[in-house]
């Protein structure tokens, strides 16, 4: 059960994360967000440290600084992805794509699905099918450059959750530390390099500063989830968090979602409940 609530915890901080990011890239470059979101975040964690202690083994750093690479991804591939939307769309196929390779490294460390787990992989298949398809009159049909780029988004989120769960579990949140402080280095160096590109708008800077917090929350939030769960059931709890993109994508910016979309939901919450039973 505690397993559950931080999985469900970090669904919901890094659905509102997703969010914001998404917004805040649509109001300057991409990598301008990610400038002021991933150290937001690394100084979230720095704050963390001395109540949740950190071991710096070699494994932790290792780890730390795969995931952080990893999450230098995601921070561009998604809030890009988000920016050109619709989320209704992308953030949910986004989900399915991250929760695909977490489960498939569980399966081949040991963890076993049942009966409802091996029901909840082919539905989370035929969502994917149903989000990204099911468009109709009034609904913004996402482009082939969009799509590719939440497939991309799905599967660095999905590195990300494996290489943290691959640290070593006394670490405390010094995967955390090295994940952030590489992935702050690889972003600041690229925009640094790019300097030229980024055009003369500024960026978001509460908007973008909220979600690399929020990020950092979910990211932990994870972390002690998959400590204490098995990371097959966690990960598709997390990939729960396009709900909250949807949510307030519908709210704040009135995109519509069409019955087919809303079928597509439909089941992608079902076969994510049934992995969840696993």
């Amino acid at each position: 059960m505690i397993a559950l609530l931080l999985a469900l915890g970090s669904s919901l901080a890094y659905g509102c994360a997703d969010f914001l990011g998404g917004l805040g890239a649509r109001k300057a470059h991409v990598l301008r967000t990610v400038m002021i979101a991933a150290p937001a975040s690394l100084a979230i964690e720095l704050l963390l440290w001395p109540l949740l202690g950190a071991s710096f083994s070699p494994g932790a750093l290792g780890w730390g600084a795969a995931s952080g690479v990893a999450s230098a991804a995601v921070f561009a591939l998604l809030y890009r992805t988000l920016a050109i939307g619709p989320m209704n769309v992308l953030s949910p196929l986004t989900a399915l794509v991250s929760a695909a390779l977490p489960v498939a490294v569980g399966l081949l460390q040991g963890e076993r699905l049942g009966a409802a787990g091996l029901v909840g992989l082919p539905l989370a298949l035929l969502a994917v099918i149903l989000v990204s398809a099911g468009h109709g009159a009034g609904t913004v049909r996402p482009s082939r450059t969009a799509l590719l780029l939440a497939f991309g988004a799905g599967a660095a989120i999905a590195l990300q959750l494996v290489f943290l769960h691959q640290a070593p579990s006394d670490s405390g949140v010094a995967p955390l530390l090295v994940g952030r402080a590489v992935s702050s280095a690889v972003t600041l160096t690229a925009a640094g390099l790019l300097r030229r590109k980024l055009g003369p708008e500024r960026p978001a800077y509460a908007m973008s500063a909220t979600a690399g917090v929020l990020d950092s929350v979910a990211n932990l939030l994870f972390l002690l989830a998959s400590r204490s769960g098995d990371l097959a059931v966690v990960a598709v709890i997390t990939a729960l968090y396009p709900a909250g993109t949807v949510l307030l994508a519908r709210g704040v910016l009135a995109e519509r979602i069409h019955r087919g979309q809303l079928v597509g939901l439909g089941t992608a919450a079902v076969a994510v409940s049934l992995l969840a039973l696993t």
